[in-house]
């Protein structure tokens, strides 16, 4: 073969475009604020099929499906997408991490009250025990073990008690904030809070000196 013929050859291959993850990016952002837009038009979540999500995101019913096994799964992308980011954690002691992550909580139910895509589908979720499991599973089970791997370091590092079980000290810094963001919507969420509740907490669960 030819200098030629094999710069030919090469040449659709290395003007062809790219493909993968932006392109595939950009479709399911497209649908997801299409359930998005939906959602603020009033749409309620028992009323919001495959097709019609696929018709107002300009996509097929089998783009989606080829994502999402259901409503269900999708749904679950539509709140992460909704709720601010994960923290990054600063990683420099147990207290600025389990700071951050109730920071994270504050700003979430500020984006909740604020948000009407949250509100209604917090509030239809409560109806649709299959879609609150599917939520349970991959929002609030990975974020909870994360918590529990944070206050299992702060006992190791001897910042934490290790006498009490870290399921109930997790439920008690963060019951807290759950209180006030979820439970009392009228709760005054304001900067700082994070950072007042943990070191409220702290000061009885540190280590106690053993020197008399």
């Amino acid at each position: 073969m030819s200098l030629a013929d094999s710069e030919r050859r090469a040449a659709p291959e290395a003007q062809a475009p790219a493909r993968g993850r932006p392109r595939s990016e950009a479709v399911e952002r497209a649908i997801v604020e299409g359930v998005m837009k939906l959602l603020e038009d009033g749409v309620p979540l028992a009323e919001l099929s495959i097709e019609r999500i696929a018709r107002t995101a300009g996509v097929g019913k089998a783009t989606i499906y080829r994502r999402w096994s259901g409503k269900e799964e999708l749904f679950v992308d539509v709140v992460r997408a909704a709720e601010p980011a994960d923290p990054e954690l600063p990683g420099t002691s147990m207290r600025d991490d389990l700071v951050a992550l109730l920071e994270q909580l504050r700003r979430r139910g500020l984006v909740s009250r604020s948000s009407a895509i949250l509100h209604n589908v917090y509030a239809q979720m409560k109806s649709s025990p299959k879609l609150w499991c599917a939520y349970d599973a991959t929002v609030v089970e990975p974020r909870r073990r994360l918590q529990i791997e944070i206050l299992r370091r702060g006992q190791r590092n001897g910042e934490l008690r290790t006498d009490i079980d870290v399921q109930v000290l997790n439920d008690i810094f963060v019951g807290p904030m759950l209180v006030r963001s979820v439970m009392r919507p009228d709760a005054d969420l304001p900067e700082g809070l994070a950072e007042q509740i943990v070191d409220a907490v702290l000061d009885g669960l540190r280590p106690v000196s053993s020197s008399s």
